[in-house]
């Protein structure tokens, strides 16, 4: 018997990295899981790796233990509320959500263009904010809100200024949605990965994907980078009652990368 059997969890960004490893774990505790992205060929990919995990047929009924892929854009008002109508289909509202997606385009100060900004903010912040906003009147009494961080939050790594200014705001989101939701049991918290393994480090990286991923490793206690499946253990703790004391938190998965 899973920890959120007869549950509805929502993962946006859910089609590959983090996002993808967090909707396997999710279902496989019992949740139905509906998952976002904005390209149909990677949502159609999770979709058939979440099913086989689960051992379901990916029938496409919120029936528990499944998932369901919906096609959007976060930053886009029309493509969250077209994922929460079919979420409202379910009937049974909504008692994890996982606003996860995200973009890192890499660009020094000289090389950041307002295009490539407003890229940033519109998904990274703009996104959270619609994403957990258009939530609200399906979230159930005690439901799990959990916000994609990062160790840039609170870094300084050249290249990285607009998305560590983006993930410094999603933990002030998440400090005032906590005051905000609490009157409902709705525990809002961050989970902030360090380097992790995922197609978004691969784009960031380019050409020097491993060079970079191996010089990380080296680099932090754990003496490597993360997975995906180790940061969606973190989410699938803050998503049952085992993190029931735990709220407004930010925890680190990140081998050690911002603690000593």
């Amino acid at each position: 018997m899973g920890q959120l059997d007869g549950k509805t969890a929502v993962v946006t960004g859910g089609s590959t990295g983090i996002g993808l490893a967090a909707a396997e774990r999710l279902a496989a505790e019992g949740a139905h899981v509906f998952i976002t992205g904005r390209r149909e060929a990677e949502l159609a990919k999770a979709v058939a790796t979440v099913s086989a995990a689960v051992g379901n047929a990916a029938t496409g009924a919120p029936s528990g233990g499944g998932v369901t892929a919906v096609r959007g854009d976060v930053s886009v008002a029309a493509d969250v509320d077209r994922l929460y109508e079919r979420v409202r289909e379910g009937g049974r509202g909504l008692d994890v959500l996982f606003a996860n997606a995200g973009v890192n385009p890499l660009a020094t100060l000289d090389e950041l263009t307002e295009e490539l900004h407003d890229l940033i903010f519109d998904i990274n912040v703009k996104g959270t904010f619609l994403t957990v906003q258009k939530a609200l009147p399906l979230l159930n009494e005690g439901a799990s809100v959990i916000l994609t961080g990062s160790t840039a939050g609170e870094g300084g790594s050249a290249g990285m200024s607009a998305y560590g200014a983006s993930k410094a705001a999603i933990r002030a989101y998440a400090r005032a949605w906590t005051s905000e939701l609490s009157g409902r049991g709705i525990r809002v918290n961050v989970v902030s990965p360090g380097p992790v393994d995922t197609p978004l480090m691969d784009t960031a990286f380019g050409a020097r994907a491993a060079e970079m991923k191996a010089k990380l490793g080296a680099g932090l206690p754990a003496q490597r980078i993360g997975e995906p499946a180790e940061v969606a253990e973190a989410v699938a703790f803050l998503a049952t009652r085992r993190s029931s004391f735990v709220y407004g938190a930010n925890l680190y998965v990140d081998g050690g990368m911002n603690q000593v």
